[in-house]
């Protein structure tokens, strides 16, 4: 099981260890990929072209962007995983990446479980 927090403004998070330091990850449940990584990270998670994608972000906006076939240390083990790199100090994690977990949120206690269900 992985534990995390709701921040103060409401943002639910675990922490993941990569490159050799603590990252905040954003659990984002509008994003049905897999991961944004900022772009300091592309050492350390062995990057593959994998092609141009398209992303709808809110207010109906399509954007086009990179992605690269990474290796991403999460619960214990490496996986492979679709990412995009951005000019950004946190993660992203997706819906997709998270797919064989279940997630709670508990808004009041401020808590957020992953259960791994598969």
């Amino acid at each position: 099981m992985i534990n995390g927090s709701v921040d103060e403004s409401g943002v639910p998070f675990i922490t993941v260890s990569v490159g050799g330091r603590e990252w905040k990850a954003t659990i984002d449940t509008g994003f049905n990929g897999d991961l944004e990584l900022p772009l300091e990270l592309e050492y350390a998670v062995n990057p593959r072209y994998f092609g141009i994608g398209k992303s709808l972000l809110a207010g109906n906006q399509v954007i086009q962007e990179d992605q690269f076939i990474v290796d991403f240390p999460f619960d214990g083990e490496t996986v492979r995983a679709l990412a995009t790199f951005v000019d950004s100090d946190g993660i992203l994690i997706g819906t997709n990446l998270i797919r064989e977990y279940q997630l709670v949120i508990d808004f009041p206690l401020r808590e957020v479980s992953l259960d791994r269900t598969a």
